[in-house]
């Protein structure tokens, strides 16, 4: 599409979302620190102002840059927010890593934001999602239509990580070009237990590769127990191994015996791939079991 294109396509997607936040009235805006839910905060504020409040999940499953972008997004952009801590790990459920984890971990999420709203007269939560969602295997999708009062906005209107990125350009976000970063947990193969021991080793990792690729650079590390399989775009491969000795000393320093490169590169949701496969452990998870949620903070 061509940038005229692009751009009149954008215009057109955010009066469509315009529209669809003046009709609500009051909204609490997931604000994970990404750029879709840094969008959909931004425009909140711009059409409800005071009737619009940001809420971050504060999790063991959320790395520290992250809070810190919700913080600094929020305050960016003037939206209240809100923070409220859970733990996801006091979950058997969740810590068994069955293969609908991301759907348990949402809806966790989702109850505890829906709850929290509700009990101060707010009818909507709104998630950032976007037209893109709907592929690859996403269970946390899931989670969002089982709640009357949660809506995706972006999703809604139709708009694409690209009009997303472009559209939080035009607005001077500082997240337009920030790569994904989904959750730690998905750094962990299906079946293998979430500990808070692997997503502090994955956090690690990840804060010391980034400062060796390049600042928009996409790239994972995925823990296979004490072997680290570190995923880079193919454009990026040759600057890993031309560090070859300090990426294998800096992720043995934070825990990982083993250091391995992927040669096929990043890719979304690789650790579907064994899914497709069928070799995905089974795990189901126990019945009756809850997150733990807190509160912190006032507005």
């Amino acid at each position: 599409m061509e940038g005229a294109d692009l751009e009149s396509e954008v215009e057109e997607r955010l009066r469509g979302v315009r529209r669809l936040l003046e009709a609500m009235g009051d909204v609490a805006v997931m604000l994970s620190g990404g750029v879709d839910s840094a969008l959909l905060a931004a425009l909140a504020h711009e059409a409800l102002g005071r009737h619009a409040v940001a809420v971050t999940i504060e999790s063991p499953l959320l790395s520290a840059d992250e809070r810190a972008d919700a913080g600094r997004l929020a305050a960016q952009v003037g939206i209240r927010h809100k923070v409220l801590p859970m733990d996801e790990l006091e979950d058997a459920g969740f810590v068994a890593n069955p293969r609908d984890r991301c759907h348990l971990c949402k809806r966790m999420r989702l109850e505890a934001v829906v709850r929290w709203a509700a009990e101060r007269g707010i009818p909507w939560v709104l998630d950032g999602a976007n037209a893109d969602d709907r592929g690859d295997y996403r269970p946390g999708m899931k989670a969002l239509m089982e709640f009357g009062s949660v809506r995706s906005p972006l999703l809604e209107a139709g708009m694409t990580k690209a009009e997303v990125r472009a559209a939080a350009r035009a607005m001077g976000l500082f997240t337009w070009n920030k790569p994904a970063r989904a959750c730690l947990a998905s750094r962990i193969p299906y079946g293998e237990p979430v500990t808070a021991e692997a997503l502090r080793r994955v956090e690690a990792a990840e804060r010391f590769l980034a400062g060796i690729l390049p600042p928009a650079a996409q790239f994972r590390v995925r823990a296979h127990g004490d072997l680290a399989r570190v995923e880079a775009e193919c454009r990026d491969l040759p600057r890993v191994l031309a560090r070859r000795e300090a990426v294998a000393e800096g992720l043995r320093a934070v825990g990982f015996r083993y250091v391995t490169l992927d040669l096929v590169g990043y890719r979304v949701g690789s650790l579907n791939e064994a899914l497709d496969q069928g070799a995905a452990k089974d795990v189901q998870a126990p019945a009756g079991t809850a997150g733990a949620v807190g509160t912190k903070g006032v507005f």
